[in-house]
């Protein structure tokens, strides 16, 4: 008779009782909450499950001892809080308090970021794409010849970039002679990304360009650069996302410290790792 490890094994990584202050969290419940967490295996989404369940308690268990509690509000969606929703948002908006970010504080962060505060280049470009699966190396040496071949006959001048586009081009803009438009930054590959920013407009670029969909000519008709948007225009979301950031932050001290003084058995809670401020 052969004998079943597995559940020897499960015991192992998964405690048979996780409490918190005398308070027991049923094996039901956290396997009723793992399908709320993604992990790679098994015992990680237990875990992670655990340990959210665990916060959730803490977080009742304060309220209920602060005698907090709310309406539950309605979501953009449409739905609305539960009560245990609503009781810890109120806990939360009582309890967590972070600071509104001045417009002092607001100029220092835009002035170092500067360049993520500006609109996107916009590049009107067409191409002639000569496919080859990434993995096939024979099909793919094949397909930069061919690329070399063609782009040799448009920069000579032999032959019209449109019109090879059409009879050449694996890509459905070959129907108007592989034109994709404008496009602006993370519409395409790096790549494909890189070999634009190098261009000048009016310009076929001098080496087809690798991608993982096979080898592209490129042409770039126009270039519209981006601008740098005033501090004015971005000043509210700079102020919004320095705020979110302090928020979750508070959140994680709160919970540090509720998980401090606590008697939690049965999971480890590292770092009061919880799914409201992921």
């Amino acid at each position: 008779m052969t004998q079943d490890v597995a559940p020897a094994a499960a015991r192992a990584t998964r405690p048979d009782e996780v409490s918190v202050n005398g308070v027991i969290i049923s094996r039901a419940e956290i396997a009723r909450e793992i399908q709320n967490h993604h992990a790679t295996t098994p015992a990680q989404a237990w875990h992670a499950a655990a340990r959210a369940l665990v916060v959730r308690e803490l977080l009742l268990a304060e309220a209920d001892g602060l005698d907090i509690a709310a309406l539950p509000a309605a979501h953009p969606d449409g739905s609305r809080e539960t009560d245990e929703e609503s009781t810890i948002r109120a806990l939360l908006e009582q309890e967590v308090k972070v600071p509104t970010a001045d417009t002092a504080t607001c100029r220092r962060h835009f002035e170092r970021h500067r360049s993520s505060f500006r609109t996107d280049d916009l590049f009107e470009v067409a191409h002639i794409l000569i496919p080859a699966a990434p993995d096939d190396a024979g099909g793919r040496a094949e397909a930069r010849a061919t690329a070399q071949a063609l782009l040799a006959q448009i920069l000579s001048g032999e032959a019209a970039f449109e019109a090879m586009a059409r009879a050449h081009s694996a890509c459905p803009s070959r129907e108007v002679g592989g034109s994709l438009g404008q496009i602006g930054r993370g519409q395409t590959v790096a790549e494909f990304e890189a070999a634009l920013a190098a261009m000048a407009p009016g310009m076929v670029h001098p080496e087809p360009v690798e991608t993982r969909y096979g080898f592209h000519i490129v042409h770039l008709a126009h270039r519209i650069d981006g601008r740098d948007l005033p501090f004015e225009a971005v000043e509210p979301v700079i102020a919004g996302h320095l705020e979110l950031t302090a928020w979750h932050i508070a959140v994680r001290q709160y919970l540090s410290l509720l998980v401090g003084r606590a008697q939690i058995r049965g999971v480890a809670m590292d770092g009061a790792a919880s799914p409201l401020v992921q």
